[in-house]
């Protein structure tokens, strides 16, 4: 039997970091609200901090037992904003979530099997 774990667990603001074999960054930032939208933004930058590309996926997620979805509707790719299509197979992304707390989510791609992992942004550091 699968892993139950709690939806709201995972609404929030959370973040990764990543380096390519070339001195790449990958930063990834996401939103996911307890309605069931979510906003994923990707930046990708040289070693020298120059932005390459970012591009802003809107859609819709949810999570059944163990299995993390996402289908995204929207894309904002350098400022300019379409809507997705929705006939390609790559706006739908299954995952098995790995671990899941108030501070981590880790989980890996249904298909490639890639596992990523997610920390959670705090909103409110100190008294401020």
């Amino acid at each position: 039997m699968s892993e139950q774990y709690n939806r709201t667990l995972l609404a929030g603001r959370w973040y990764r970091m990543e380096m390519n074999d070339i001195g790449q960054q990958l930063v990834e930032y996401a939103e996911l609200c307890l309605d069931g939208s979510f906003e994923f933004s990707f930046v990708e930058q040289t070693s020298q901090g120059e932005i390459i590309s970012q591009v802003i996926e809107l859609g819709d997620w949810g999570l059944v037992g163990d299995i993390h979805f996402t289908i995204t509707q929207e894309e904002v790719v350098d400022g300019d904003h379409y809507r997705a299509d929705l006939n390609d197979e790559n706006n739908y992304q299954a995952y098995k979530v790995l671990a899941l707390d108030s501070q981590i989510f880790k989980y890996q791609h249904i298909v490639s099997n890639e596992v990523f992992i997610l920390r959670r942004v705090v909103d409110k550091i100190g008294h401020c």
